[in-house]
């Protein structure tokens, strides 16, 4: 019988606190119980750290300079094949609720059904622009604002989201146990926190207020002692208009740990919901990019460092058993390994696919060399990166390339990529990174996605404005009960389970 697919995605969730599953100090007790009967990968990289262009990247199982989705106003063609466009293909109902960060006037993506609008603007308002180096757009970059205002709120713009985003999926479950449809389905629940402002309802704050993880392990450093991307970064989030206290830094990471928990009881109540209308499903729990939380003086993603690349992913599922793999692996693996296990040959599309299935993984068979980019604000040229191993290296034609020994320093302050024993190593990262990327043609490619953008946001700016932003429209003369329905056939169908 073919499977149900339930995933919940979270957004800037730092996958170091999911070593092997949660951490075991994090008040997470859904989450425990999902970790474990799952396959844990510990080791889990987003293909870009940022919203956009990492989503469009697990959706379709392609990196950034693929896909053209290089920033957080790229479009994401609606000619590209996605997990949603391959289920749907094969049979199954395809639905989503919550985030995802679609950009164009597409906002389905192979999704049959939509359940609420998104959290961020589909249209091409915040196109970085290269021609611009170090030009910092104020209305929409991040800055330490949401470090120095955290605390405590019980409602706010993205607490109402999440609230709306569990409230639909509960009740789609509830919808699809009757069984009006005898599809298959695929239900993707995709919330907005831990996303900063790192602001928390109080009950969820009160839980970290003994926490003893509300320091960095790498206190800040002096600008001058960061790579060159890592200044841009700070630059980028405003960082001399602000005066970061370790006060500050504990208030934002407790509301940080706190907005997990909260996440942790939509997620289990969701989860009972599955339990209580006897539905089973394949359970996949991951995010789209982590956060550096203080690490180092940063803050936020759009970095390389595990901080901010790593990603929690479990995978429950009765044949895949559980356990842990510590072997690297990537959200682009995401779409070959839904689409292996629903028997779906991805071989037609191979050649436009970066990830690999994780069906087999930790039984012997090896993950190819994790690949990640970065071409977004914060950057003036496109940034690349592989994890190998125990070794991170990462170019880009603005900077000394880094190469990093995650095993000795997994903190990443001793950069390798000059010392002499590690010459062979970061020669085969070298030769490796050559043979995957053309950076001068990435760089130009990027540049010309940006200025056509900037072009075409300008002129529907100008005069009557049509957005592009998903309306999720219900027909009210579908629901409950109307005068061309039978009530008695109404009330027999609408129940679940009947005749208890």
């Amino acid at each position: 019988m073919p499977r149900n697919f339930l995933i919940l995605m979270v957004d800037q969730l730092n996958g170091t606190l999911f070593p092997d599953g949660p951490a075991p100090w994090l008040h997470t007790p859904n989450l425990d119980r999902l970790a474990a009967r799952s396959v844990r990968f510990s080791t889990c990289y987003t293909a870009s750290p940022l919203c956009a262009p990492g989503r469009a990247s697990f959706m379709s199982g392609q990196l950034p300079s693929r896909s053209g989705v290089y920033d957080n106003a790229a479009e994401f063609r609606s000619d590209i094949p996605t997990y949603a466009h391959h289920l749907r293909r094969a049979g199954w109902h395809t639905a989503l609720s919550g985030k995802m960060h679609f950009v164009g006037p597409d906002q389905l993506h192979g999704f049959e059904e939509r359940l609420t609008t998104d959290i961020y603007p589909a249209d091409f308002g915040w196109t970085p622009d290269y021609r611009k180096p170090g030009q910092r757009i104020d209305w929409w970059y991040h800055n330490l604002g949401s470090v120095t205002g955290a605390g405590v709120a019980e409602i706010t713009n993205q607490m109402e989201y999440d609230d709306e985003v569990a409230h639909h999926a509960m009740a789609k479950l509830y919808d699809l146990s009757r069984g009006a449809d005898a599809r298959p389905w695929c239900l993707t629940v995709s919330f907005t926190h831990p996303h900063d402002p790192y602001v928390a309802r109080r009950t969820y704050w009160d839980l970290y207020a003994d926490c003893a993880h509300l320091q960095p392990q790498v206190p800040a450093m002096a600008y001058e002692d960061h790579d060159p991307h890592a200044k841009r970064l700070f630059d980028a989030n405003d960082w001399r208009s602000y005066d970061i206290t370790e006060d500050h830094i504990a208030r934002a990471r407790r509301a940080y740990f706190a907005n997990i928990s909260y996440l942790d009881d939509k997620i289990g109540q969701i989860l009972q919901v599955l339990d209580d209308t006897r539905q089973e499903a394949t359970i996949l729990f991951l995010s789209d990019h982590g956060d550096m939380l203080g690490e180092r003086g940063l803050w936020f993603k759009m970095s390389f460092h595990d901080g901010s690349a790593r990603v929690p992913l479990m995978i429950a599922d009765p044949e895949l058993g559980h356990g842990r793999v510590d072997e690297p692996v990537s959200t682009l693996d995401v779409t070959p390994t839904l689409c292996s296990l629903a028997g779906i040959d991805l071989s037609e599309i191979a050649p436009w696919v970066d990830g690999e299935s994780l069906v087999e993984a930790g039984t012997g068979s090896e993950h190819g060399p994790v690949a990640m980019e970065y071409a977004a604000e914060g950057s003036d040229a496109p940034l690349v990166a592989l994890r190998a191993g125990r070794w991170k290296y990462t170019a880009c034609a603005l900077d000394p390339e880094q190469l990093f020994d995650l095993e000795a320093d997994p903190q990443e302050l001793t950069n390798r990529a000059t010392d002499p024993g590690a010459a062979e190593v970061r020669d085969w990262f070298r030769a490796e990174t050559a043979a995957r990327w053309d950076l001068d043609r990435f760089d130009a490619e990027v540049r010309a996605s940006q200025a056509r953008r900037w072009v075409v946001y300008e002129a529907l700016r100008n005069g009557a404005y049509f957005p592009w932003d998903f309306q999720p429209l219900r027909d009210a003369s579908e629901r409950y009960m109307r005068n061309h329905m039978d009530l008695n056939v109404l009330e027999d169908n609408q129940r679940f389970p009947r005749g208890e």
